[in-house]
């Protein structure tokens, strides 16, 4: 249910829903919808009675049924395939990576280096690339999200329905996530479960800094050491919390941050492990194992570990 312009002019749309996007408020649909337009705009058009349900006016917070008949008004919406920078790189990452698919979603073996989604200044990620590159897709939206120097596994939505019970997974902690992490130092312990509370501030530049404090929200990751190389532990994290950044942070509370981490880790390390080939956040989201949405069943998917990174360790060990 896309609205189409050409010439520049858009036409009077009706639009039946179906079980795709029964339950969803009006509002987060004409978003998704009209995309382009602000949603001060599409505000708008809610408060004055232009857009309307099965001929009537209603309210933002409106939550759709199946059958109801949406009138959505004439308005510009701004095309944006052409803005999205589709590199060969990342053409060639995903057209190779997919690791599953079914009717209802997706998952990716996403590579370092992209991030998720298009945001300030960056002018295209992963889903929008991956709309262009399926044209005929009704819906794809990301589940979760992975930092841009982050790879691994990536979640992958086909479906609203789908969409909603796969967020009702994660907030339940219904998802097991598995992070293979190399930290800098020889960590002794075998197991460790990190319970510091994170607290997210956005720095001078706009972006995003995570520090542990008792002002912030109760975070959890288990860490279990896998092997340890000289001045280096390879180790696999899991996170009962979504925060942001959580791992990272953490990792460097313990006083081993993650290798190639350039927020939360040791630039002197850092400097000197990329003369040595580590030139890459060392953090691959190797495992994702939950029920899925439709058929019930428990299923695990695994991406294996970027080359580049598998070189790393193996030149480390010699």
């Amino acid at each position: 249910m896309k609205l189409e312009e050409n010439s520049g002019r858009a036409k009077v749309q009706w639009l039946e829903i179906t079980e795709e996007n029964s339950g969803q408020r009006i509002d987060n649909f004409l978003i998704t919808l009209l995309k382009g337009v602000p949603k001060t705009r599409i505000y708008r058009l809610i408060r004055k009675g232009e857009v309307r349900v099965n001929k009537g006016r209603i309210n933002n917070r409106y939550r759709l049924e199946i059958g109801d008949c949406v009138r959505v008004p004439p308005v510009r919406v701004a095309v944006r395939n052409h803005e999205v920078d589709l590199k060969p790189t990342l053409k060639y990452s995903l057209e190779n990576g997919i690791l599953y698919e079914d009717e209802v979603l997706m998952v990716l073996n996403k590579a370092a280096g992209f991030a998720v989604h298009g945001g300030s200044g960056i002018s295209s990620g992963i889903i929008e690339a991956l709309r262009v590159l399926r044209p005929d897709a009704r819906f794809l939206e990301l589940a979760h999200r992975l930092d841009k120097d982050t790879s691994g596994c990536l979640l992958i939505a086909k479906k609203r329905s789908a969409l909603k019970a796969l967020h009702d997974l994660f907030r339940g902690d219904a998802v097991k996530k598995t992070y293979l992490a190399l930290l800098a130092g020889e960590w002794e312990r075998k197991k460790l479960i990190v319970t510091e509370p994170l607290l997210r501030n956005t720095g001078k530049g706009g972006e995003r800094i995570v520090k542990v404090s008792k002002l912030g929200k109760f975070s959890e990751t288990h860490f279990r050491r896998i092997q340890k190389y000289p001045s280096l532990t390879l180790v696999e994290a899991s996170p009962k919390t979504g925060r942001t950044h959580q791992i990272r942070v953490h990792a460097a509370w313990l006083g081993h941050p993650i290798v190639g981490d350039s927020r939360y880790g040791d630039e002197e390390i850092n400097k000197k492990l990329r003369k040595k080939g580590f030139k890459r956040l060392f953090l691959h989201a190797q495992q994702l194992q939950f029920v899925h949405p439709v058929t019930g069943e428990k299923i695990c998917f695994k991406a294996p570990l970027a080359v580049e990174l598998q070189k790393q360790l193996e030149s480390n060990s010699d």
